[in-house]
């Protein structure tokens, strides 16, 4: 009844059930967990392997653009996420575990190679098994994209997806025995190497504090706000002053403010900081101006107003318009100072010092609407999408190939969201997506692309792993998960003396694997492992799209 009832829809009905069933599947299968371990989305690889081995598939050409769209979709929704935090992950700061990850995706890359070479395997099975092997299905993506794009045949094609599904089972064990490797070998205690951790952390966090500083230098006394020594050497805001000769009024500061020994200044900055600046202005109070809401209040601001997106604190002068000090800025989650330099960017949060009136006016001059935070911007995104397309349509001729290659649409999509995400906005567009928009989409996107691939390569892969060389390619894909991952981190303990933790998060970032940052966190409190994984995923997930698509490059004409 259900067969007849199938077999009488039209290919695209069918197509769109087949897809359905995939997801439904396949996103169930991937929710069960073993000890905290789970296919993830990767479940809707094997539901549609599955159920294209049983014949349910669609309209070939309506099953091709919904790859290609969820395709293009994934890569951008990751690009916008992943962009303002790119940039800035290449910083000093950064540096040494972004060094850590990049060597482990080259070693991966290097190991794909030597796989191509010294076993005589395909090109799309070694990209197959280089993506399952670090269980990266953006890498999967790519590579398809790019072997078609080379003119790679549909029967050709369908070995990446079966590449990919023999080498994803070790692939989520091989990061996980990785770790318990370089625990046992090293004799490591993840308790002690967390306390080590947070140690290390109490002494380098510098976050925005405040203190109550009553002014007793005579030196001091009768100077404005703009000549107080070290307050703009050392990035503190004098946020508001309790006056003594004014009855205990609490007031706003302005750069024209005259001081007087025995005022009471609310101080924000870093630790140290503050610590100078009693030393140059007198004796920590004993009162605490933060509690003395009645005349001067604070408030955080959200910025939404694309009219003052991309000014500076110094042209905004909040202080002048609306007679209000900001204190600090909130952007993603980090407090900055500020500076007025600092370019204000949409979503920041601004810690607001006035009165209610004046409260009110700078509110209504950033914005200040929490709706603007949770609405989708439809128009940016398709601009953004049309503009990937483009670029990822632009010819990149190359020495060695017969013909000129391009990014293609999964290269294109990524450049173009990292590059208008790191910019923000351009006059009233913006590239500010929320999160639950983002994941939503970035889900629908990769549900749709494994969909079709699994339904395409469904017959392939259950006869190659019966009948063919599965258990073979197995054996060379765990060469590729294990190896990079041991070399660096053994390097990494042995000769840098890196964290245990902080390494367990790097090798979890390198494979951008939920699943093992799990694990690793499980093994103590401490954040350490949570830290290294995002401070390196935004690198990583780039490195793990281009990869592929250089090995086509490198390898096609071998």
């Amino acid at each position: 009844m259900l067969g007849s009832l199938i077999a009488g829809l039209n290919p695209v009905a069918q197509g769109v059930l087949a897809l359905s069933l995939a997801a439904v599947v396949g996103l169930a299968l991937g929710a069960v967990k073993v000890r905290g371990i789970g296919l993830g989305v990767g479940g809707v690889l094997f539901a549609g392997l599955v159920l294209g081995h049983l014949g349910l598939r669609g309209d070939p050409h309506v099953l091709e653009f919904l790859k290609e769209f969820g395709l293009i979709l994934f890569v951008y929704t990751i690009g916008v996420q992943v962009g303002p935090g790119f940039f800035s992950a290449l910083k000093r700061v950064g540096l040494p575990l972004n060094l850590m990850a990049a060597s482990i995706v080259v070693l991966g890359a290097v190991m794909a190679v030597a796989v191509f070479f010294f076993a005589g395997l395909p090109l799309p099975v070694v990209l197959g098994l280089f993506s399952g092997a670090v269980t990266n299905t953006p890498s999967l993506a790519a590579g398809q994209q790019m072997l078609a794009q080379m003119g790679a045949s549909k029967e050709t094609l369908t070995l990446l997806p079966t590449g990919y599904a023999v080498a994803y089972p070790f692939g989520i064990a091989g990061i996980l025995l990785s770790m318990a490797v370089i625990r046992m070998l090293f004799r490591l205690s993840p308790a002690a190497e967390g306390d080590a951790f947070e140690a290390g952390q109490q002494a380098r966090r510098h976050g925005l504090e405040t203190l109550n500083v009553r002014l007793t230098n005579p030196n001091l006394d009768g100077l404005p706000l703009s000549e107080i020594p070290g307050l703009h050497d050392h990035g503190v805001v004098v946020s508001r002053v309790l006056r003594q000769e004014a009855d205990g009024h609490i007031e706003v500061p302005h750069p024209d403010t005259r001081f007087r020994c025995g005022d009471v200044l609310f101080l924000v900055g870093t630790p140290p900081a503050l610590h100078a600046m009693q030393l140059i202005l007198g004796e920590a109070a004993d009162i605490n101006l933060k509690d003395r809401t009645e005349e001067v209040k604070w408030d955080r601001l959200v910025v939404t107003n694309t009219k003052i997106l991309g000014k500076s604190v110094d042209d905004l002068n909040l202080l002048q318009q609306c007679d209000v000090v900001i204190s600090r800025v909130s952007r993603s989650g980090i407090e900055l100072l500020p500076s007025p330099q600092l370019h204000l960017q949409f979503g920041d949060i601004v810690q607001v010092i006035g009165t209610e009136e004046h409260i009110r006016a700078a509110a209504k001059l950033l914005g200040n609407t929490g709706k603007a935070l949770q609405q989708a911007q439809i128009l940016p995104i398709f601009v953004g999408i049309a503009l990937g397309v483009l670029i990822g349509a632009i010819p990149i001729a190359l020495p060695g190939l017969p013909a000129p290659v391009s990014l293609g649409l999964a290269g294109g999509p990524l450049l173009a969201a990292l590059l208008l995400s790191r910019l923000g906005h351009m006059g009233p567009l913006v590239w500010f997506m929320p999160p639950s928009a983002n994941h939503a989409l970035r889900e629908v996107g990769i549900v749709l692309f494994l969909a079709v691939v699994g339904l395409n390569a469904g017959d392939r892969f259950f006869d190659v792993l019966l009948n063919g060389d599965g258990v073979y390619w197995m054996g060379w894909a765990a060469l590729i998960t294990v190896v990079p991952l041991l070399v660096v981190g053994i390097a990494a303990r042995l000769i840098w003396k890196q964290n245990y933790l902080t390494l367990c998060g790097v090798l979890a970032g390198s494979m951008t694997d939920p699943p093992a940052l799990a694990f690793a966190a499980a093994l103590s409190p401490s954040e350490a492992a949570s830290v290294a994984y995002a401070t390196v995923y935004p690198l990583v997930m780039c490195l793990r799209i281009l990869a592929p698509q250089i090995l086509v490059l490198f390898l096609w004409g071998l």
